[in-house]
């Protein structure tokens, strides 16, 4: 199991350094983060729910760490956190059986081209 802790030391660490290098790049992305929070339809803790769905989808580890702190912090429960999963599970299966219908139309297409 990864060091969830150093994973996310790590990964700010590197962030810091990218915002000397590339600094309007880092500002556009937190910039992006914080957009959400403006609007008030969702609260913290449920953007951090579905961030954490989108994690997993995307396989994002240093993003998986840094949601994880963030909804600990804001409360979340072990049961929100495991139906949140569920969704991002159940999106992934659904996402595979979806595209798998591309490739049927993909080889039919070069079947019959």
């Amino acid at each position: 199991m990864l060091d969830w802790k150093k994973k996310l030391l790590d990964v700010n660490l590197r962030l810091k350094e990218m915002s000397t290098r590339t600094p309007d790049t880092i500002k556009g992305a937190t910039l992006l983060a914080g957009a959400g929070a403006k609007t008030g339809h969702l609260e913290a803790k449920m953007r951090e729910l579905i961030a954490l769905a989108v994690a997993v989808t995307t396989r994002c580890d240093g993003c998986i760490a840094a949601h994880s702190a963030e909804a600990v912090k804001l409360g979340a429960t072990d049961d929100e956190i495991a139906e949140a999963l569920g969704v991002a599970i159940n999106l992934n299966a659904g996402a595979a059986l979806v595209y798998s219908t591309h490739v049927l139309d993909a080889v039919d297409s070069l079947r019959h081209a």
